[in-house]
């Protein structure tokens, strides 16, 4: 058996956790973000278009 201190290993599943919320917490703010301006985009194509059939 090794000599030393037992690994800590709750603080790094915890650790792991957080992480993983975390970093999904951001993907999903990417999607929302894309498609948020995947909208505006749209919104602003049509109101061009629109805007040049009125011409």
């Amino acid at each position: 058996m090794p000599k030393g201190p037992d690994k800590n290993t709750k603080n790094k599943a915890l650790h792991t956790k957080l992480l993983k919320r975390k970093n999904s917490k951001i993907q999903e703010e990417k999607k929302e973000k894309a498609l948020r301006l995947k909208a505006l985009v749209t919104k602003i194509n049509q109101k061009k278009s629109s805007d040049d059939l009125k011409k």
